[in-house]
Order: C-alpha cells, then sequence, then structure tokens
C-alpha cells in the first residue's frame, strides 16, 4: 500500500510526505486507496479479524432462539452484519425461517446502507433515523414505550454504551444477536511493525475504524510492555483519528485525545486527516524559499522532496531551535542509531542537503555545527 511521493510541483496531494497507519480489517483496501490517492504512504496492520458467520455457534444459537420466540422489534446496525446474517442463516437451512420472523416484526434500520441491505433482503423497514445515530434509535424506542417488549439488538463488534441498559431500565427484554466476533489476529507481525512505527514517530497518524481495533492495538502495546511509549506518542507527535465517538472510546478511556469528522464514513475520515496533518506541519523561510517539513519528506516551494530518515532526523533537530547553530554531538545524538563518529553527521548532512535540492537552505559553522539560513525578516521572532 506504499505510493511513492512524486517531485511534480502540481502532483502531489495534500497528504503528500506523511505516512498513515490503517488499523482497519474490513474495507481497509477502501480506506487505504483514499488516502493513496491524497498522496499519503499506508502502513496496514488488520488489529483484529472476524470470526466467519458461518462458524459462529454462537449467531446459530440466537437466530434458532429468535426463530422459536419472536420479538417484538428487531434493530439492524450494520449492512455488512445484517446480509451475513441472513447470508448464513441461508447455510444453515434457516434462511426462510428468519425471513418470516423478521417480517412479522417491528424492524428498524440504523441508517440508509442498512435500510438497503434491508431491502436487498425482501424486508421493509418500519422506520430509520436520518442521523444514523443509535441515540435516535433509543429515543424513539423508548418514546414507544418499550415496558415488557422483546427487542432484538444486532451487535457488530462495537460497545454500545447505555444503549442496552437504557431499555433494560425501561422494561425491556433485549436479546443481542452477535452477528461477528472480533478477535486478535492470527499473524501479529504486522501489528507490531505497525506499534514499532508508532513509538518511533514512522508514522504521523494512526486510523481507527472500530472500538474493537483500537482495544486489540492497546492490548497488543500492553503485551508487549510499550503501552506507556505508545500512549505517549498518541498524545503528542501521532495524530489518533477515528472514525467516531464510539471508535474513539477505548483510546479516550486511556487519556488519549482524538479527532472525529462530523459524518461517521471514511470519506470525511480522510478529509479530517488531509486538514489536520498538513497544519501540524512545520513550515518556515529559509534561505529564501518557503520549507515545510512533513513526516518523511518535505515541501520546497510546493515542490515535494523525499528525504531519508537520517536527513529528517537532522533537520527536525535544526527546526527545533530556528537560526541557531546546532553542535554536531547534538546531531549525533538525533541521527537514528546513534554511533559515536560525528562524520556520520557530516554523512547524513550532505544527503539531505542534496535531497533539498537547495544546499544553502541549511549553513555550515566552521567548529561549531550547522543552523538554518532563516530569512533576515523571521531571525527576531525565532530569536526570541
Amino acid at each position: 500500500m506504499h505510493a511513492p511521493p512524486s517531485n511534480s510541483p502540481t502532483a502531489h496531494g495534500p497528504l503528500a510526505g506523511f505516512t498513515v497507519g490503517v488499523t482497519a480489517a474490513r474495507r481497509a483496501d477502501e480506506l487505504g486507496a483514499l488516502l493513496q490517492r491524497r498522496g499519503a504512504s499506508v502502513l496496514h496492520a488488520p488489529a483484529l479479524r472476524i470470526v466467519p458467520l458461518a462458524d459462529d455457534s454462537e449467531l446459530l444459537a440466537a437466530t434458532k432462539e429468535l426463530i422459536d420466540h419472536a420479538p417484538d422489534v428487531v434493530i439492524a446496525t450494520t449492512a455488512i452484519g445484517f446480509r451475513g446474517w441472513i447470508e448464513a442463516a441461508d447455510g444453515w437451512g434457516y434462511g426462510e425461517a428468519l425471513l418470516g420472523c423478521l417480517r412479522g416484526v417491528e424492524l428498524l434500520a440504523r441508517g440508509p446502507k442498512v435500510k438497503g441491505a434491508v431491502r436487498a433482503a425482501g424486508l421493509t423497514e418500519e422506520w430509520s433515523p436520518s442521523s444514523e445515530s443509535m441515540a435516535e434509535v433509543l429515543d424513539r424506542l423508548l418514546g414507544e414505550g418499550v415496558a415488557g417488549r422483546r427487542i432484538a439488538l444486532q451487535l457488530h463488534g462495537e460497545p454500545l454504551p447505555g444503549f442496552v441498559e437504557a431499555l433494560r431500565a425501561a422494561g425491556a427484554e433485549v436479546v443481542g444477536v452477535p452477528v461477528y466476533r472480533w478477535l486478535p489476529p492470527e499473524d501479529l507481525a504486522p501489528v507490531d511493525r505497525l506499534l514499532d512505527a508508532t513509538v518511533g514517530r514512522g508514522v504521523d497518524a494512526l486510523t481507527f475504524t472500530s472500538a474493537p481495533a483500537a482495544a486489540s492495538l492497546l492490548a497488543r502495546a500492553e503485551e508487549r510492555g510499550m503501552v506507556e511509549e505508545f500512549l505517549a506518542a498518541l498524545g503528542h507527535d501521532v495524530l489518533p483519528a477515528c472514525v467516531g465517538p464510539v471508535t474513539a472510546l477505548p483510546l479516550q478511556s486511556r487519556g488519549v485525545d482524538t479527532v472525529q469528522p462530523e459524518r461517521f464514513r471514511l470519506g470525511p475520515l480522510v478529509q479530517l486527516l488531509c486538514q489536520e496533518l498538513p497544519a501540524r506541519a512545520r513550515a518556515l523561510p529559509i534561505a529564501g524559499h518557503r520549507v515545510e517539513i512533513r513526516g518523511h519528506a518535505v515541501l520546497v516551494d510546493e515542490e515535494l522532496r523525499a528525504v531519508p530518515p537520517a536527513g529528517m532526523a537532522l533537520l527536525r533537530a535544526l527546526a527545533r531551535r530556528p537560526g541557531w547553530v546546532v553542535a554536531r554531538a547534538e546531531l549525533l545524538r538525533a541521527l537514528p542509531g546513534t554511533g559515536r563518529d560525528e562524520h556520520a553527521v557530516e554523512t547524513a548532512m550532505a544527503r539531505l542537503r542534496t535531497s533539498l535540492g537547495a544546499p544553502k537552505l541549511i549553513q555550515t559553522v566552521v567548529k561549531r555545527g550547522y543552523r538554518l539560513a532563516i530569512d533576515p525578516a523571521a531571525e527576531s521572532k525565532y530569536a526570541e
């Protein structure tokens, strides 16, 4: 999923030069393509896997139970889950019986995608909220009165805080239908690579499209004894972006502030990153050029220049104190895999200057170190 950055001043997108981690198991290709189309490099590590529906004995038991004892209300929460439920029931030989059961109940569909799945199954929903919000579904049910009513809720791997409790407190019997279950991935190597990249600031943002994925990544960080470093990275340098507030709950419970789009969809999530990441990039007036320091690349007068990791480490160290001389010893400590030979700084610096395509951006100060050649008009701002 890596898209090479372009050196054309017009070809790069708003996310060019940034690396985004994708934790999704489902629709990861779609999210990755949206990010790459806008110039990002993508590091994908599915933080969980979905148990195939036909193999899930819990869903089979819940389906049989609903057919035998029909509920008053069924709430369909996701299109993929609802379709999968009907297909799994069909595979078990209960497809027609389940559809017959659903035809005789008050069927509520959370949003247009779910409504489409309901109608594709030959059913008609009683009602669907315009907001796609479970809170609106809850308000309607409580407004109708639920005392003594049996309500089946299609679960979809996400916690629904307060929803079930509120219905039960109002006198309803709530039956969960576990349409699919989340489990840790069988291959943990990609997850470990993503955790290492996050802690090492090798990604600029992490995207989460489900609460279980966020919880799974946190659990793996705990197992590896690196959860504090992981949380520190999310608190400062790596932007955690969640598709919605429910997805953000596991991170927020650990004190991590997240960003979320107003509409809980992949497109708006990507658009949010297109605003947030460039806004976080450091832009400096250097030697008559506008230089914007991004994750793994630099915009020099809107031209995208790929920079190797050692060069980015040096540039960030210089940019922390624009215009001030930074000693070779300090720059050596900033280099990845720090050794003791200051010659490594000179080698990395030469490559950095070549990568930037404008050698005069960085000045050598004899016997002292290096400095960014901040424009005179900006000197006073950075000298305070």
